[in-house]
């Protein structure tokens, strides 16, 4: 028997004594298994990822059909269904935070010329919330909806800057960390001094570790609490990323994180 099928005890979301319906959590959870790059999955594959047998997963796609959350395609795969699409754009209507920087983010990608994106931190991954386009022909590949690793990236290594040592720890005490690049930073002991560094100049700065000839730099966004969950980045290729253009960029990412923050009643950039 499989270990997800023998598994039967009540689940609690965390930090609260509510509990959950598994089967309603399972069956959401293979949403999860989609994406840009596999937009389509067959049964097969998704039992082989989240290691439940082909009959439940029959069942629990059926459910998910039906609510509009998947569709069923005629060669007997599965894609994403427009139930989310509809409540992803609710989401995106109500959320403050994509609001609120959506603006912001158009108008620095419109002064910079560059890719603007939003990251939020979502577990020991950051999660593209928002991106809006500059006028470069060189696009960077993640799409709103994506997530990243933390280590590999500007943002990423903000969220960690201003993050939880417990939420650095689970990080740098994975095995190994993933190298994206013949450039990405994976020595443990380097990316904590980039970490103290980071939180003390207020940004972070990645060249060629995610992607080769694509740049990056990230600064954080302050909630109302004095907490960082989220960061905006500019991103564009790396030859436009240059050290005598650099503090230019840097300019015009410090006023919109720091009216972004302002605005979700946060601190002023600092």
């Amino acid at each position: 028997m499989k270990k997800s099928e023998a598994s039967k005890k009540s689940k609690k979301i965390s930090g609260s004594s509510v509990p959950i319906v598994d089967s309603l959590a399972t069956a959401l959870s293979l949403l999860n298994y989609f994406s840009t790059g596999e937009p389509e999955l067959s049964l097969q594959q998704l039992s082989e990822r989240s290691g439940l047998y082909k009959s439940r997963i029959h069942r629990l796609c059926a459910t998910l059909v039906l609510s509009g959350f998947l569709v069923r395609m005629p060669w007997a795969t599965y894609r994403l269904g427009p139930k989310l699409m509809a409540l992803g754009k609710i989401y995106e209507a109500t959320n403050s935070m994509i609001t609120i920087a959506r603006p912001i983010m158009k108008d620095l990608a419109g002064s910079t010329g560059e890719s603007v994106a939003l990251f939020a931190l979502e577990g020991t991954t950051c999660f593209c919330l928002a991106r809006e386009f500059g006028s470069s022909r060189l696009v960077f590949s993640i799409s709103e909806g994506d997530t990243m690793q933390l280590h590999a990236s500007a943002a990423g290594r903000v969220l960690m800057a201003y993050g939880t040592p417990e939420l650095n720890k689970e990080i740098l005490e994975a095995e190994p960390l993933e190298k994206f690049t013949p450039l990405t930073m994976v020595n443990k002991k380097k990316i904590k001094t980039e970490l103290a560094a980071i939180k003390k100049r207020g940004y972070a700065i990645n060249k060629g570790e995610r992607e080769l000839e694509i740049a990056a730099i990230a600064a954080p966004i302050f909630s109302h609490d004095n907490q960082v969950n989220a960061c905006l980045a500019v991103v564009g290729p790396e030859q436009r990323f240059s050290d005598e253009r650099i503090p230019e960029l840097l300019n015009g990412l410090k006023k919109s994180t720091a009216r972004i923050s302002e605005l979700i009643g946060g601190s002023l950039y600092r």
